[in-house]
């Protein structure tokens, strides 16, 4: 008997794959930094990698949603990514800087894999009972690996050198590819059209009239699956199609269809089939390009959703600003560039302890409150960052990391309660990709910046961050109270179908 996937297996996996992607970006600055001696190089080849998830997110989470072994498919997103990190690391001082920026941009396709990719698949690994534990011990991983990863790159770069970082991250993302590889598969039963949209029940056909149709006797034979009920006065369906060959009965006795012409019905969701398989190729080209635009649709039909993707994506800008800045702040705070990414590992250290005790208790505040809290508590990090004092920045990022940590697991959570099961992997990829994007554009506006002015960049970062709150109001919220078919993901006890969403 096969054993069952572990969400220990699970988390290790995840934990090793994120600790290479935290390793990658500051690597890669340091070596940007160490070859071309400038920020802006730096700054823009951490943009590159991560412009580039704008594409790649809602791409790989089709694709997600559609395989029948999605494991399989986050390896080879795995294998990418780290054949593009050792081809930029190849092509650092070698290849024109133009090239090796492109390299990381074809790179960066494959980085929500890493993210949203691998945590969409936490529902197929435990129950919906464990769901919120084992949503926050996710999110503890982010912390875990952005504590690691940091620290590993700085330790990397000051023992051996910023191109041995790379190469470390590089081995990190390949240790995960069995995790990956061996990931469920999904499940055969796959949720109705109804039921994404918040059907609580079938709804009962009405005849003319306003009656419905008769109800069934608990003796009576039970009519197959194709039959439809059928209303007072209506002639009954044939119980028994037409043999081949014989003529085909209809509805009226005095008309008979001949025998060699079946009636052409249309098959609901196919175009005209025409030679060669070009109206089923032409369909499945809909059928992606549907499946693309699904989860954006998702994200902003759902306020609950929306919110929480904006406030923590306008909180992710204020964080590539941030990290933009560490290799200076290390060189004019702390004495050395390669000692700024201890700050980073300072911030994962709170992130890790502060999702620990949501962990504990995860349903002590609303996942809203945490994720728009959350950024004003980092914006008040990042003002007081600007001092240069450096007792002064290590709290700062200390209270950085206990912001960012619940805020994502909160995040986490809003996700898996809103998005369908069908579209998961795409409302996750998707989710991330955008918060990706929006972590590059900060990282290469704080470059140029932080080369002139260090205090006036660390500003510009609080005053994004705290923009994230009244960004996240600024959506509506929905009261309407929404119909649920399935048991909530956190498998809270006690909620009725009619209140689930405004409980949580």
């Amino acid at each position: 008997m096969r054993k069952r996937y572990s969400l220990r297996r699970y988390l290790v996996g995840a934990v090793v794959a994120r600790a290479g992607d935290e390793m990658a970006g500051p690597a890669l600055m340091l070596a940007g930094f160490a070859v071309a001696g400038s920020s802006v190089e730096a700054s823009s080849l951490l943009a590159g990698i991560t412009l580039s998830a704008a594409v790649g997110g809602p791409l790989l989470g089709a694709l997600l949603d559609r395989a029948a072994r999605p494991g399989r498919l986050l390896a080879g997103a795995l294998v990418l990514y780290a054949a593009g990190l050792g081809a930029i690391l190849a092509g650092l001082g070698r290849l024109p800087f133009a090239v090796t920026v492109l390299i990381a941009a074809v790179t960066g396709l494959a980085g929500p894999a890493l993210s949203g990719g691998w945590t969409a698949q936490l529902p197929g690994v435990v129950p919906g009972d464990r769901l919120a534990r084992a949503n926050a011990l996710d999110a503890m991983t982010f912390s875990a690996a952005a504590l690691t990863g940091p620290a590993l790159a700085g330790g990397v770069a000051e023992a051996a050198g910023a191109p041995w970082a790379v190469a470390a991250s590089v081995m990190l993302v390949a240790l995960a590819l069995p995790a990956a590889w061996t990931l469920p598969a999904r499940s055969p039963v796959r949720p109705t059209r109804a039921r994404e949209e918040g059907a609580a029940r079938p709804v009962r056909p009405v005849c003319p009239g306003g009656t419905g149709p008769p109800e069934r006797s608990s003796r009576a034979r039970p009519p197959k699956r194709s039959a439809r009920p059928v209303c007072p006065g209506e002639a009954a369906p044939p119980e028994h199609p037409a043999r081949e060959g014989e003529p085909e009965r209809s509805a009226r006795p005095d008309v008979v269809k001949p025998p060699g012409h079946p009636a052409r019905e249309r098959q609901p969701g196919r175009s005209a089939r025409t030679r060669g398989g070009r109206g089923d190729r032409g369909t499945r080209t809909a059928s992606m390009a549907g499946d693309l635009l699904a989860g954006v649709r998702i994200i902003v039909a759902r306020p609950a959703l929306a919110r929480a993707t904006l406030a923590s994506t306008v909180s992710c800008v204020a964080q590539g600003m941030l990290t933009a800045c560490v290799p200076l702040l290390g060189e004019r705070v702390l004495g050395g560039a390669g000692r700024g990414a201890a700050l980073l590992s300072c911030a994962a250290v709170s992130a890790l302890l502060a999702t620990a005790v949501l962990a504990r208790f995860p349903r002590a505040l609303a996942p809203g409150t945490v994720i728009w809290a959350g950024a004003l508590v980092q914006a008040a990090a990042l003002a007081s960052a600007a001092t240069g004092s450096p007792l002064v920045l290590v709290v700062a990022f200390l209270a950085t990391g206990c912001a960012e940590g619940p805020q994502l697991a909160a995040l986490f959570t809003v996700r898996h309660r809103e998005a369908p099961e069908r579209l998961r992997g795409q409302v996750f990829t998707t989710g991330a990709s955008v918060k990706i994007t929006g972590f590059a554009v900060g990282a290469a506006t704080a470059g140029p910046l932080a080369t002139r002015s260090l205090p006036a960049a660390l500003l510009l970062a609080a005053a994004v961050a705290a923009a994230a709150a009244p960004a996240y109001f600024a959506i509506r919220a929905d009261r309407r109270p929404h119909l649920r078919t399935e048991p909530h993901p956190t498998g809270s006890p006690g909620c009725r179908p009619t209140d689930c969403s405004d409980r949580y």
